[in-house]
């Protein structure tokens, strides 16, 4: 609970030190909480589950999903085994998401329907590291795993500074051909639209009830700038809480601005939990 909210985060990136490249640690040097990392993670490079579970209560989160990634040209690997003992340290609080990446796992489906039988209760993909689009033709049987699953697709859409990165393929529009040829897919767009894309984004969410704006990465203090050409009110109620740790300052700090813009205390529940819990399929403890 945050000031008597319930919250959620849905994006946070918790992996093996060993397994990623250098940009990395310097992004989360560069824009998050060292002090933080230093309290989590042991000499070895790897999370320790019980104080990471610490941290996140006292930042008050109640549930927190962490993000597999597949990129070995950009990021790294941060393979969804490796999150397995994070999250049976606290399954309450502790959640992960599944990825894929059509460059490395064939058949799709299968590994898809692999990591949700490992608990994973998404799945993102990261077409700007891993270097595809996310209406090529190939991903299609990992979509339809999600839609007959009934989870939700996280698609990374914002730019990325990590060397490597093709941003071209973080356009939303690329998702005009998922949305319509899988009916009852839900979407989450990562970043917002961060970039050059927010209003693309924001149109989405507000025209089609399956697509949400999901705040990692994004400062709270600009975000009424970036979606200035929007009704405020509408949009808020389509976003979700996320930080994108260990890349910000704070989790609590963020939450607090973020309830702070919202039009009332029912929005601001909505953005905190609500949405992340009914997108999500999550449950919230007493």
């Amino acid at each position: 609970m945050i000031d008597g909210f319930p919250l959620i985060d849905v994006h946070l990136h918790v992996a093996r030190l060993p397994t990623l490249k250098s940009g990395w640690m310097d992004w989360a040097q560069g824009f998050g909480d060292a002090a933080a990392l230093a309290r989590v993670y042991d000499p070895a490079g790897t999370v320790v589950p019980a104080a990471f579970d610490a941290y996140l209560a006292a930042e008050g989160v109640d549930v927190a999903l962490l993000l597999a990634e597949y990129s070995p040209k950009v990021t790294g690997m941060q393979v969804i085994e490796d999150l397995l003992p994070v999250a049976r340290h606290n399954p309450d609080r502790i959640k992960i998401i599944a990825n894929v990446n059509p460059h490395l796992h064939y058949p799709l489906d299968e590994e898809v329907r692999r990591q949700l039988d490992l608990g994973a209760v998404a799945l993102k993909i990261h077409p700007v590291h891993a270097g595809f689009a996310a209406n090529d033709r190939a991903m299609y049987p990992a979509y339809e795993a999600c839609q007959a699953a009934g989870i939700p697709l996280v698609v990374h859409c914002g730019t990325s500074t990590f060397p490597g990165s093709s941003n071209k393929f973080a356009d939303p529009v690329n998702l005009d051909d998922v949305l319509r040829d899988f009916r009852n897919l839900t979407v989450v767009l990562a970043h917002g639209g961060r970039g050059w894309w927010y209003d693309a984004a924001a149109f989405m969410a507000l025209a089609n009830d399956r697509v949400w704006i999901e705040l990692s990465g994004l400062p709270p203090s600009r975000l009424r700038e970036y979606y200035a050409k929007h009704n405020w009110t509408r949009l808020t109620r389509r976003m979700i809480f996320a930080t994108d740790w260990p890349g910000v300052p704070g989790i609590a700090a963020n939450a607090r601005a973020i309830k702070e813009l919202c039009p009332d205390d029912q929005t601001a529940a909505l953005v905190l939990a609500g949405n992340a819990s009914r997108v999500y399929n999550l449950k919230l403890t007493a």
